[in-house]
């Protein structure tokens, strides 16, 4: 997988990609990834970036040659690899996935971020100020992605926040097991966990940890999970059950949880 960004501030970008699990994704070939300073493409001695929009109104637009010619550049693979990712040799996707970070933009779950994960390669465009010319939108982006109900002033947090969560899913980055009972994963929140010492205060670690019973602690996990998505995200229970994607065992305690007739946003 290789990520291209364009930002206005690149050093935010060099700075994630070389720290923890990230870098050593990047050492070993699986990730790899070019920050492209949209300043560079600018056509003037002062790298203006950035005008007042047509009609009027308060801030500033992303002028549409810069990032043109960043955009064709990212495209075009012309950048330099940090990191040689494997596939770099024979050439990544010819059309790599171009996305904009917007707060107009489709809503970011886990399921797109499984998505995007699949690419061999993506493009992230980070806007700045009031966002970007409408043109290239038009003709560049593939997709539009808010990371959010609200509103940033770097697309540089929401283009890590994308690159955070699609990188950890590509293979070998992280071990499967590790994924597998994850919040979101089959439609339900992760389990509450614990670790020594077995007594913190005066707060036990439940008995059923420490039992050695693994088919028991698989069943109250399970429970655990059910529970806190019911409490917490009612609207995943909802879902899930809409969509079929529960098994019989959860169903059966989802209706133990819930009242005959009763409502998942009932708490428990």
């Amino acid at each position: 997988m290789k990520y291209a960004v364009l930002t206005l501030f690149p050093e935010i970008i060099d700075a994630y990609f070389a720290t923890s699990i990230m870098a050593k994704a990047i050492q070993r070939g699986i990730i790899g990834y070019e920050a492209v300073n949209i300043r560079d493409f600018a056509f003037d001695k002062h790298k203006t970036c950035d005008d007042a929009p047509y009609g009027g109104g308060p801030g500033m637009l992303m002028l549409p040659e810069p990032l043109a010619r960043a955009l064709e550049f990212a495209r075009n693979g012309e950048g330099t690899l940090r990191g040689r990712c494997e596939g770099a040799d024979q050439g990544l996707a010819a059309s790599p996935y171009t996305v904009y970070l917007s707060p107009s933009g489709k809503p970011f779950n886990q399921g797109l971020a499984q998505k995007l994960a699949e690419k061999k390669e993506l493009v992230l465009l980070c806007g700045r100020y009031e966002g970007i010319d409408q043109r290239i939108i038009d003709r560049y982006i593939d997709e539009e992605i808010s990371v959010g109900d609200y509103v940033l002033s770097s697309g540089e947090v929401a283009a890590l926040a994308v690159i955070d969560a699609t990188y950890r899913l590509v293979d070998r980055v992280i071990t499967p097991e590790s994924l597998e009972e994850e919040s979101f994963s089959h439609g339900l929140l992760e389990y509450p966990q614990y670790t020594r010492p077995e007594i913190f205060d005066i707060m036990k670690v439940p008995d059923v940890l420490l039992s050695g019973h693994h088919e028991n602690i698989r069943k109250w996990r399970l429970e655990k999970r059910i529970e806190k998505t019911l409490n917490v995200r009612p609207d995943l229970i909802r879902r899930g059950m809409e969509e079929g994607i529960f098994n019989k065992e959860i169903i059966g305690i989802i209706e133990q949880k819930v009242p005959a007739g009763g409502d998942t946003n009932e708490r428990n």
